[in-house]
Formats: structure tokens, C-alpha cells, sequence
């Protein structure tokens, strides 16, 4: 019995022993149990996931643009699946290779997600940034029944299986993907000892993929602030004004004082390097797309009026030879070559052109409206430095700030490399279409020449040939010039009305006496910027040449109008010029016919006088007051002898003058050159 007594206790102790064993090693089961089970949970779903992302693209998508529906926008409802589907892909077997890790798995699966952290974040905030627009465009589809039919035929061709009722079903598959990861991986990290050696980098991981979804988040945030703000540069003229209010005045008023500011120098410019640089870039690729469009435009016309300057738009009643031959190609090269490759240009260079310029407006709202709240950034940070706290609208107003500038920051290099490539596409299209258009012309040129009479000689005795015939043509084309043109005597002079005479003046006071010409015969202007004068007209000389440097065209000021004239009908004007009081001649019958001026013919006499008072005189335009022996002072109105017109340094800025019997300098900038105020006046030729 004592013996028996004595064993219960110890039978006692034993089985409390192995009860404590078993309660503790059962927690330990249980826990590495789920453990398993979550990191299962994570592969099975990760794999029925990249099912169902394959059924939607291969399958649903595929069917759909089988349709070819016009008002489906594939595009707006699937975004950039395609993406999503490759990285998952590669995920998953990924982590199916982790299985046969057994205990390095849990590592294996925290350096899968730390590998792939990346990829996810850059393909899936593209897709929930752009998943409220699908969103729209399936309830937009639910109100249209022809559309609606059309997907729900497809599901169920597709995926009966799945009973799905429309294509949100399998859209948000991706968002709720995304955001159950942390969700996954924290549930495999609570059941994970903190003592076992994957537990760091499975914390690592959570972390990872939780600031995941975080950016994602704030991705999603800024791209609804830009829509936000490009959706407001369209409002119309009267939504505008239905806007304004006290405070967006106040607003405004604000930002413009802060503007001025800056440019005062009052108050510093908030520095961002990096964004500079990006704008900079940008506004560079906006600048060159506009002018690039301009260009085309240009020379498409261009192309155009010349392809048009054809011999079949005029009736030169020529109908054989080289004339004849001419006619051929030019109206092929107007009526085939042209069209085609204007539709070609049109295609291949100005649509895209067009395209990539409505590419750049948003962008382009969205920098100026950065320019705007960094405005109100500074203002609330000057206000918050002083007060040491802001409001709930003007914290907000700062974060919208932050938002757009972290926004550009980050898409603007990416669309900058963009447009310069479509850019650089564009410029190679426009060249390689510029070369197939020479090579069509001279493939063309060349046939209609293997026709003509001189079409296999030698090409210096072809030049030569040409300049013989060139220079034939021209001296009969003098010769008849010359026979039609008549030379006339010198006209009858009149005196000049006031007005002519207040012309004559000003074009003397602007140009100076020895630019003055007259027109010797009527001139009918027949180009762009030409002018057209009546015979006797007075005109100053601008310019001895055109701007393509023919110096048979001058560029002349006609007292108001600037334009070319031939130069050939144009002679110096010289203005009859009146004897001294000392010369013996006879006396004039009238004041009006004492002082004449005309242009001359060549054979026309000169008469042979001992000296002649100048027709124009040096006066002092303004009084000087000599401040040094070597100057001489001035009385405006002063005649004064320019005895030379520099200094002894060659300076121009200083003329020598005689005044009164006085030698000295004045500023050359004081003289002006007159006429010669007499009681007879200026007369022009009729």
C-alpha cells in the first residue's frame, strides 16, 4: 500500500510533466501550422490571380477587339494589364520556387518581394491611377444596351465560369491584389517567432510593400490634382467669370504682388534646380514643335506656289518642242507627284505633329498652375514663420503644391525623352519623304530630257550652248527696249506745290541732300514691296540693293512709302542752281521761273558759270556754348562753313565749322542740313 501510495504521487508529477510539454510544444505547432498555411494562402492566390489577369487579356480583351466596337475603349478600360500580367508572371514562379527551399523559404519570399518592389509599384500605380476612369467608361457602357449586350456576350463566351455580369469584375482584380500583399506577408510575419532568423527580413518585406501602396497612394493623389487643374483651363469664358468671387480676387491679387516681388528682387525665389532644369528642357521641346509645325506649313506652301508656276496655266500657244515637253512634266508633278506626297507629309509628319502638340497643353497647365500655388507656398510659409502655425486650407494648399511639383519632377523627364523621340521620328519622316519627292522629280526630269533635241550633249557644250542662246536673247531683248523707249527732252518745270516742297524737306532733313533722286519715267510696281511713282517724283536712296542683293533694285523712302524701284529710272536729283549777285545775267521774267529743278538728259548742255551758291546750307540746329578755346559757341538757326566734318582724331562725333569769321568745334549732332530759304521756290517736272 505505501508502495502504491508512494507511486500515485510520482504518476501525479509525471503527467503534469507531460501536460506542461504538450502545452508548450502544441503553441509552437499550431503557430508554424499557420505559418504554413499563409505562405500557401500567398501562392495559391498569386497563381489564381495570374489566371484570371490571363483570362482578361487573352481571352475577354481579345474578344472584344474581335468586335471592333468604335465606341469601346479598350484602351481606357484595360490600361497597361499587359504589364501587370508579365511581372506577375514572373512573381509567381518566383515564389513557387521557393517551395523546395523549405527552411531558407520565408528568406526566399522576403528577397522576392524586396526584388519586385520596384516593378509593382511602377506598372500597378499606372493602373489605379487610370482605374476610376475605367470605372466611368463600364457605367457608361451599363446605360448603352447595344454595348452592354456585346459585353455580357463576351463574358460568357469567355468565362462562364466566373458568372461575372460585367468587366469590373475582373478590373479590380489588380487594386485588391496590391493592397492584400502587406496583408499576406504581416499575416505569415504573426505567425513567425521574433527569435527566427527570416523574421527581420520578413519585417523588411511588410515594410516594403506597405510603402508600396503608399506611393501608389500618392501617385494616384497628385494625378487626381492634375486632372483637377487641366479639367479647369477648359471652362468657358462665362464659367470663368461665374467663378470669381472676393476671395479668388484677394487670390490673384496676391499672387500678382508676390510676382512683382521676385522680379524687384524684394523678396528671393524659391530654388529648384532640378525642376529648372526639367522646365527648361520641356518649354525647348514645346518651342521646337511649334516651329517645326510652322516650317512644314511654310514650305508645304511654298512647295506648292512652285510646283503651280506651270506653262499649261497660260495660253502661250506653244504646242511642240521643248516648251511642249516642259508642259508634260510640269503638270505631272502638279496633278501626281504633288498629291500624293502632300498626303503622304500630311500622314506621316503633320498629324503626328499635331498630335504630339495637344500632347504638350497639359503639361503646359499644369507647370503654370505649379508657378501659381508656389506662389501661395511662399506666402503661407512667410505666414507660418511669423505665426508659427496655419490653417487647415492653407495646409492643404501647400500639399497641392508639393503634389504638382513632385508630380512634374517625376513625369517630366520620362515625357520629355518622349516627345524628343517622336520628335526625331518625325524629322526623319519629313527627310526621308523630302528624298522619295527629289528622287520622283528627277526620275521624271530625266525621261522628258532623254526626249528633248540636246538631250545627250555633253554637258559643258549644253552650258555653253545655253549661255550663247542666254546672251542672244538678252541683246535682242535691249535692242527692243531701246527702240521702244523714246528719250525725251527736258519736261516743263512747275513750281512745287507746298505740299511736294514739305516732302522734298523732310527727305533732305532725314537722308541728307545727296541721297535724293528722281524718277525719270513712270514706275508700275509688279512684285511684293515694289512701289509705284509717277514720273518726276523725288525719292531717297535706303538702300543700293534688294535683300537678295540684286543691285538693279534699290530700296527708297517716297516721303511715307519704303519700297524697291528699278534702278534704272532713277538719277541723282540736282537742283538747278542760282548765280552769285555778282554774275551778269539776265533778269528772270517772275519769281517762279527764276529757281527750277528737273532731271537732265544726258545730251542736254550744262551752261558754263564762274560759281554757284549751293542749294542747300549747314545751320545750327541747337545753340552750343563753347566750353574751351578750341570750341566755337552757336545760335540755333546759325548758317555755319563746315570746314571738316571730324576731328583731328578722325571722330565724326565733332565737326570743324567757321562761324562769323571763328574757327572752332561743335558736336556734330548740332548741324543740320537745310535747303537754301529763298523767296523762289522748289519746282518739279510735270
Amino acid at each position: 500500500m505505501a508502495s502504491a501510495g508512494g507511486s500515485e504521487p510520482g504518476a501525479e508529477d509525471a503527467a503534469k510533466t507531460a501536460e506542461g510539454v504538450y502545452e508548450d510544444v502544441m503553441p509552437c505547432d499550431k503557430m508554424e501550422l499557420s505559418q504554413r498555411l499563409a505562405v500557401e494562402e500567398l501562392i495559391t492566390t498569386e497563381a489564381s490571380y495570374v489566371h484570371n489577369i490571363q483570362l482578361c487579356v487573352s481571352d475577354i480583351r481579345a474578344h472584344l477587339q474581335k468586335k471592333q466596337l468604335p465606341d469601346l475603349d479598350l484602351e481606357g478600360l484595360f490600361s497597361n494589364t499587359d504589364d501587370i500580367l508579365h511581372v506577375s508572371k514572373r512573381f509567381l514562379k518566383g515564389l513557387e520556387a521557393t517551395a523546395t527551399q523549405e527552411h531558407e523559404q520565408l528568406l526566399c519570399i522576403s528577397a522576392l518581394f524586396q526584388e519586385f518592389k520596384e516593378e509593382m509599384e511602377s506598372v500597378y500605380k499606372i493602373y489605379c491611377a487610370s482605374y476610376e476612369h475605367a470605372l466611368l467608361l463600364v457605367e457608361s457602357y451599363r446605360k448603352d444596351p447595344r454595348l452592354q449586350e456585346e459585353i455580357l456576350e463576351t463574358l460568357n463566351a469567355t468565362v462562364p465560369h466566373t458568372g461575372a455580369s460585367d468587366l469590373s469584375f475582373f478590373l479590380v482584380m489588380p487594386v485588391q491584389r496590391v493592397t492584400k500583399y502587406p496583408l499576406l506577408l504581416g499575416k505569415i510575419l504573426e505567425n513567425t517567432p521574433p527569435s527566427a532568423s527570416a523574421y527581420p527580413a520578413l519585417q523588411a518585406a511588410v515594410r516594403a510593400v506597405a510603402q508600396v501602396n503608399a506611393n501608389i497612394n500618392e501617385y494616384k493623389r497628385r494625378r487626381e490634382v492634375a486632372t483637377k487643374y487641366n479639367k479647369a483651363e477648359h471652362l468657358t469664358l462665362r464659367d470663368r467669370l461665374a467663378r470669381l468671387n472676393t476671395h479668388s480676387i484677394a487670390k490673384k491679387t496676391t499672387r500678382l504682388s508676390r510676382l512683382f516681388m521676385h522680379e524687384a528682387g524684394i523678396v528671393a525665389k524659391t530654388e529648384d534646380r532640378e525642376y529648372d532644369d526639367l522646365e527648361e528642357k520641356f518649354q525647348c521641346v514645346v518651342s521646337s514643335v511649334a516651329m517645326l509645325k510652322d516650317n512644314v506649313a511654310s514650305y508645304l506652301g511654298h512647295l506648292e506656289a512652285f510646283l503651280l508656276s506651270a506653262p499649261h496655266k497660260h495660253d502661250l500657244q506653244i504646242d511642240e518642242g521643248p516648251a511642249q515637253q516642259y508642259f508634260h512634266l510640269a503638270e505631272h508633278l502638279h496633278c501626281t507627284v504633288f498629291p500624293e506626297f502632300k498626303r503622304r507629309l500630311d500622314r506621316l509628319v503633320c498629324q503626328p505633329l499635331c498630335s504630339l502638340s495637344d500632347m504638350l497643353v497639359g503639361p503646359q497647365q499644369l507647370v503654370k498652375k505649379r508657378l501659381d500655388k508656389l506662389l501661395d507656398y511662399e506666402e503661407i510659409q512667410e505666414r507660418k514663420s511669423e505665426t508659427g502655425s496655419v490653417t487647415y486650407d492653407e495646409e492643404a494648399a501647400m500639399n497641392t503644391y508639393l503634389a504638382i511639383n513632385a508630380l512634374l519632377v517625376a513625369e517630366l523627364p520620362r515625357f520629355n525623352q518622349v516627345a524628343l523621340q517622336l520628335l526625331g521620328q518625325i524629322l526623319c519622316s519629313l527627310s526621308a519623304l523630302q528624298q522619295d519627292l527629289a528622287a520622283q522629280v528627277l526620275h521624271r526630269a530625266e525621261k522628258e530630257l532623254e526626249q528633248l533635241p540636246h538631250g545627250h550633249v555633253p554637258l559643258p557644250s549644253f552650258w555653253k550652248m545655253v549661255e550663247d542662246t542666254l546672251q542672244q536673247s538678252s541683246t535682242e531683248l535691249r535692242t527692243f527696249c531701246q527702240t521702244f523707249e523714246t528719250v525725251t527732252p527736258s519736261p516743263v518745270t512747275q513750281p512745287l506745290n507746298p505740299a511736294e516742297e514739305r516732302k522734298v524737306l523732310s527727305l533732305v532733313s532725314k537722308h541728307g541732300p545727296d541721297k535724293l533722286y528722281q524718277v525719270t519715267s513712270n514706275v508700275s510696281g509688279s512684285k511684293d514691296l515694289d512701289l509705284t511713282l509717277q514720273r518726276g517724283q523725288i525719292v531717297a536712296l535706303l538702300q543700293s540693293m534688294d535683300t537678295k542683293g540684286n543691285t538693279s533694285r534699290w530700296l527708297v523712302d517716297a516721303g511715307g512709302p519704303r519700297g524697291f524701284v528699278p534702278a534704272g529710272k532713277l538719277q541723282p536729283y540736282c537742283p538747278v542752281q542760282s548765280q552769285q549777285p555778282g554774275m551778269q545775267m539776265p533778269a528772270p521774267e517772275s519769281s517762279t521761273e527764276s529757281r527750277r529743278h528737273s532731271y537732265a538728259s544726258p545730251e542736254a548742255p550744262r551752261p558754263q558759270v564762274a560759281t554757284f551758291s549751293p542749294a542747300f546750307q549747314v545751320v545750327a540746329g541747337f545753340s552750343f556754348a563753347a566750353r574751351s578755346p578750341q570750341e566755337v559757341s552757336l545760335q540755333a538757326g546759325q548758317p555755319v562753313v563746315v570746314l571738316e566734318p571730324h576731328d583731328k582724331k578722325g571722330s565724326k562725333e565733332w565737326s570743324l565749322v567757321e562761324v562769323n569769321g571763328q574757327r572752332g568745334y561743335v558736336p556734330s549732332s548740332y548741324l543740320v542740313t537745310v535747303p537754301v530759304q529763298e523767296p523762289m521756290g522748289w519746282s518739279l517736272p510735270v
